[in-house]
């Protein structure tokens, strides 16, 4: 088992749900996000429901990628290495393009793809160093196609860090003597604190804990990429690679 892991925006949402899941199993945590005060409240639930676990907190705006950097050496340091990171912080701000709502735009664009550039070279660094380790990217369903009006700049970001993960992955390949897997999943609606607006086919939206939990079956089963919950999703997305953009756009 890959024991100790580092889940980033994990003060909510998908973050904060796939790390009860992962307590349950036993896992060792460090959780980053920049709400210190709910990071506590969460270490402090998961330890007392699961005593025999270590869950250390750390505050951290992935945006300050010198930080992001000294977190996960403080993290590495707190549990005696790391086995997994996910790279899950998230925004989901923005607006159509050409609406005046570029700085929108440029802080998810940062947060989404330039930070979690961050990560992905903090943690690989890492399981580099120790031979071994699990890179896991929070992409979206939203990353199959050029997206509609608010969600451009997002779908472009997820797409984008998406790109990252398959790079690196193809970086391993025939490198031998490493135990390193790079993992990309990409959800579909699954509730939490950033889609609480979304108002488009919310009958195909799962409560947070089945589809986090479908998240960690994928997780642990170190696939190379997923959508979740498979069911609608992993259909879906096919046509949403294929069909003609109009039938796309209807389709969010």
């Amino acid at each position: 088992m890959r024991k100790n892991v580092l889940i980033t925006g994990a003060s909510s949402g998908l973050g904060a749900g796939m790390a009860r899941v992962l307590a349950a199993k036993g896992h060792d945590l460090a959780l980053t996000a920049r709400r210190v005060d709910r990071l506590e409240q969460l270490r402090d639930e998961l330890v007392a429901a699961h005593p025999d676990i270590r869950v250390v907190v750390h505050a951290l705006d992935v945006t300050d990628h010198d930080q992001v950097f000294a977190v996960f050496k403080q993290a590495i340091t707190d549990l005696g290495g790391l086995d997994r990171v996910i790279v899950n912080a998230g925004l989901g701000k923005g607006g159509r393009i050409g609406t005046g709502k570029f700085h929108a735009n440029k802080e998810t664009a940062e947060t989404n793809f330039i930070a979690a550039l961050a990560q992905c070279e903090a943690a690989m660094e890492h399981f580099y160093e120790r031979r071994a380790g699990h890179l896991v990217v929070i992409s979206s369903m939203s990353a199959m196609r050029g997206m509609p009006s608010s969600m451009t700049t997002y779908a472009a970001t997820k797409a984008g860090i998406a790109m990252i993960a398959e790079g690196i992955r193809s970086d391993l390949i025939g490198r031998k003597g490493l135990d390193i897997k790079i993992t990309t999943l990409y959800p579909g609606y699954i509730a939490s604190e950033m889609n609480e607006g979304v108002q488009q086919e919310t009958r195909m939206m799962v409560d947070t804990e089945t589809g986090c939990r479908a998240l960690v079956k994928k997780i642990e089963a170190e696939v190379v990429d997923a959508a979740v919950p498979s069911w609608p999703w992993a259909p879906i997305g096919q046509v949403m690679k294929h069909a003609p953009l109009g039938v796309v756009r209807r389709m969010v």
